[in-house]
């Protein structure tokens, strides 16, 4: 644990009195935040180096997307699907036409957007590819996260997912993440998608072999099946691409996206994908009270001004070199691998670095907030808004933390 003062200790104290201990999270307490900063409740500020886990691409309370915010809250905030309202139509084009798809379905959090894209696949392969009743299944990888949703968690392979939550929903064959090989052996005439990370964020910014993506789009191709990509982590921006499965040069048949849609004041998420995946919803198979609402549409739409008029997804590409060639320039026994893309990078450290949650409470101490992962990992994504300046500010602090540790 990291030293913390009186006041944040209160905070903390309450929080693991009656909070359920689902998180782990370092012993800071934030108040209040703004573009890459925040400050604790004693005034101490930091560089958030995580955003949310890419929600704050946008960087935290950008003014556009908070007046819209508070606009859109005095007018109307929610009449649900049962009527329809002014700012659901627009903003679903606006988004469509963004990413280059027909059609697209709201919803709230990541997880339900996977959801959407598991029960759109299973219909497709029912009533489009013939595939027998209740035998669909979508080829998963190892290392994937997708959500917590008890089907989603049921094709993990991280047991501090799954474990003691079964029992899990079948149709979920799951080979290794990179492993085209693999992929092509495990499919079968009852795999209807195969669904994938373009990168693995959870996972530690784990990017696969360059024929992967290419290789899986063919496969899908060749077997009638749909190319399903998770961008909720790696899209809008966050791996220096609109979409990160588009740095390869292929198009998914249908997308589930999140976190920084909304530039992280509010939970929006949508499964975006052409015609001929969408008309396997019809009323009634699928929807959400809250999903489409229209203060989830306005801010959603500011966020995307936002995210195209400040060019953030050009900036992620420019100084995601940089960030690459700092990183990699290193000096450090303790570092065993780096992977970035865009403003994204996964630090690898070595066993004998005795784990990174002891680097990211050293972090914390010095100003910089970031997250380790599976263990030995840490995980560095800063609001898409960083100047190299800043940029390389955080970084001249991660490598004294490096050589002091």
């Amino acid at each position: 644990m990291t030293e913390a003062r009186p006041e944040a200790m209160d905070r903390i104290g309450l929080e693991d009195r009656y909070a359920a201990h689902n998180y782990h999270p370092l012993d800071v307490v934030i108040e209040r935040a703004e573009g890459i900063w925040v400050w604790d409740v004693e005034g101490k500020k930091y560089l958030d180096f995580l955003a949310a886990y890419s929600a704050v691409n946008q960087g935290h309370g950008h003014p556009r997307i908070v007046g819209a915010l508070r606009d859109q809250a005095a007018r109307l905030a929610l009449t649900s699907r049962a009527f329809r309202n002014d700012r659901f139509g627009p903003f679903c084009r606006k988004l469509a036409d963004l990413l280059g798809y027909d059609k697209v379905l709201m919803m709230n959090t990541g997880a339900e957007a996977v959801e959407t894209a598991i029960k759109a696949a299973r219909r497709f392969g029912y009533r489009k590819k013939g595939v027998p009743a209740d035998k669909a299944e979508i080829l998963v990888f190892d290392g994937n996260f997708h959500g917590r949703t008890t089907t989603i968690v049921g094709f993990s392979d991280d047991p501090d997912s799954y474990g003691d939550f079964g029992p899990f929903a079948p149709g979920f064959p799951r080979v290794a993440y990179g492993d085209l090989a693999a992929a092509k052996a495990a499919v079968t005439d009852h795999t209807v998608a195969v669904l994938v990370e373009p990168i693995q964020g959870e996972g530690g910014v784990v990017i696969p072999p360059d024929d992967f993506l290419p290789g899986l789009r063919a496969l899908c191709d060749e077997r009638g099946m749909l190319l399903i990509c998770d961008e909720i982590q790696s899209g809008l921006g966050r791996a220096g691409a609109l979409l990160a499965h588009s740095r390869c040069g292929i198009r998914a048949d249908a997308v589930t996206i999140g976190k920084a849609l909304s530039g992280g004041l509010y939970p929006v998420s949508a499964f975006v994908a052409d015609d001929a995946v969408m008309e396997v919803f019809d009323p009634g198979s699928h929807g959400s009270t809250y999903g489409g609402n229209p203060l989830a549409c306005a801010v959603a739409d500011a966020a995307l001004d936002v995210l195209v008029d400040e060019r953030l997804v050009e900036h992620s590409a420019e100084l995601g070199e940089h960030l690459a060639k700092r990183l990699r320039a290193f000096d450090s026994p303790l570092v065993a691998e780096v992977r970035v893309a865009g403003l994204w990078a996964g630090v690898q450290l070595t066993e004998a670095a005795g784990g990174a949650r002891r680097f990211s409470e050293a972090l914390q101490r010095e100003g910089l907030l970031c997250k380790e992962t599976h263990v030995h990992t840490i995980r560095l994504a800063p609001p898409l808004v960083i100047t190299k300046e800043e940029l390389d500010a955080a970084l001249d602090t991660f490598e004294q933390v490096l050589a002091k540790l």
